[in-house]
C-alpha cells in the first residue's frame, strides 16, 4: 500500500533560484528584460484597474522588511522583500525576495517564486521603459553610480531598451566597480571605470543612482547636474534614505510611480507634501507630458511599486507555462471532501500504519 499522493489542486508551480537562472540562460538577460518591460508598460497603461496601497513596512535600525501587494481584479500578487545594507559585510545579499501570484476567483496561488533575481530584472526593466519617455533623444552614455548587485542589470536594460552604448561606473568601493566592469565585459558596451562621481557623469546624458546605505546621503550635488539630463534615482526606498541634494529636485520635473508611497520613501520626502509630481502611468497613456525640451532635467524618483512585481509575476507565469521540468510544491490541502479536512488527516494516518 502507498500513501495518498497530492491531488492536482494541491500543487503550486515553484520557480527556484536555479530555475530562474536556467530561464535567463535560455533567453538571455537582455531579451528577458525586453519581454518583462513590455509587461511592466502594459500594466502601467491599465493603472486604474489596480488596487494600490503603500507597501507594508517593518523598519528596524538595521533595515526593513516589506510586503508589497496588489490586484487587478483577476489576479492577486504580493512580494516579500527585505533591505539590509549591512548584510554584505556578512556575505549576505542586501535585498532578498520571494513572491506569490494567486487567482482572485478561488484564492488559490498559481505561482510561488524566488524574486531576488526577478526583482533585479523588473527594477531594470522599469527604469529603462520609463527612460524611453523621459531621457533626452539620442542618449548614448549613462553614468552608473553605485555598482552593487543591481548595476549590471540596469546597464544591460538601458542598452537593450534605450540604445545606451557607454556606461561610466563609480562606487565608493573600487572593488564593486571592478566587479561590475568585469561582469559587463564583452556585453556590447563601452565600460569606463571612474574614480569619482564627478568623473562618472562627464558626458553622460542619463545618470542612474543606486546606492544602499540607509541614510540621508548626497550622491549627487546640485553643481554636478547640468541641463538636459535624465536622472534615474532608484536607491531611495525608505524613510530617511535619499541620494540627491534637495536643490536638484527643485530644478527637475519629477516623475513617480505612486505619490503616497514616494512622498514617504523617495527623494521627494525632502520636499513639501504639495510639491508637484507627475505619475509615470499618465505619461505612458498620453494624459501627461514627459520630456518637453532639450534643456529640461527629468527625474524618475523610483522606489519600486507593487504593480511592477505583479507584472514580473505575470510575465513569469506565462513564461513557464507548459514546461515539463517545473517543480510543483504540495502546498494546499486537497481533501476528497472539501468539508472534511480533519478526515484527510485520519485517512493519511491509517495509510501510514499499514505500510
Amino acid at each position: 500500500m502507498t500513501l495518498p499522493t497530492p491531488g492536482p489542486m494541491s500543487l503550486v508551480p515553484f520557480v527556484s533560484v536555479e530555475m530562474m537562472m536556467k530561464l535567463l540562460l535560455e533567453r538571455g538577460i537582455e531579451e528577458t528584460v525586453i519581454e518583462l518591460a513590455a509587461y511592466v508598460e502594459e500594466d502601467f497603461r491599465r493603472w486604474p484597474l489596480f488596487d494600490k496601497t503603500p507597501r507594508v513596512a517593518a523598519h528596524s535600525p538595521e533595515g526593513v522588511i516589506e510586503l508589497m501587494p496588489t490586484s487587478d481584479g483577476r489576479s492577486y500578487g504580493f512580494k516579500y522583500v527585505n533591505g539590509h545594507p549591512k548584510n554584505f559585510r556578512a556575505g549576505r545579499q542586501t535585498v532578498t525576495a520571494f513572491g506569490v501570484l494567486s487567482d482572485v476567483d478561488t484564492g488559490y496561488p498559481v505561482l510561488l517564486t524566488e524574486m531576488t533575481i526577478l526583482t533585479a530584472l523588473r527594477t531594470a526593466a522599469t527604469s529603462a521603459v520609463v527612460a524611453k519617455y523621459l531621457a533626452p533623444k539620442g542618449a548614448r552614455t549613462m553614468a552608473m553610480i553605485g555598482n552593487g548587485a543591481q548595476s549590471e542589470f540596469q546597464c544591460l536594460a538601458f542598452k537593450a531598451i534605450c540604445g545606451i552604448d557607454t556606461v561610466r561606473l563609480y562606487d565608493i568601493d573600487p572593488q564593486a566597480t571592478a566587479k561590475a566592469a568585469a561582469n559587463l565585459a564583452g556585453k556590447g558596451l563601452t565600460v569606463v571605470a571612474c574614480s569619482s562621481g564627478q568623473e562618472a557623469i562627464e558626458g553622460a546624458q542619463i545618470i542612474t543612482t543606486c546606492t544602499a546605505d540607509k541614510q540621508y546621503a548626497t550622491i549627487l550635488t546640485d553643481n554636478m547636474v547640468g541641463a538636459g539630463i535624465h536622472i534615474n534615482a532608484i536607491g531611495g526606498d525608505c524613510p530617511g534614505k535619499t541620494e540627491l541634494h534637495k536643490d536638484i529636485l527643485t530644478r527637475s520635473d519629477i516623475f513617480v510611480e505612486f505619490p503616497p508611497q514616494t512622498r514617504i520613501e523617495g527623494e521627494i520626502q525632502q520636499l513639501p507634501e504639495d510639491h508637484p509630481v507627475t505619475e509615470i502611468w499618465q505619461v505612458m497613456t498620453g494624459e501627461a507630458q514627459g520630456r518637453t525640451s532639450e534643456k529640461q532635467i527629468t527625474l524618475f524618483d523610483s522606489v519600486g511599486f507593487a504593480t511592477e512585481d505583479f507584472s514580473a509575476l505575470r510575465y513569469l507565469k506565462d513564461r513557464i507555462a507548459g514546461r515539463k521540468d517545473l517543480q510543483l510544491l504540495d502546498m494546499l490541502a486537497d481533501p476528497d471532501d472539501p468539508r472534511d479536512l480533519f478526515g484527510m488527516i485520519g485517512r493519511y494516518a491509517q495509510a501510514a500504519e499499514k505500510l
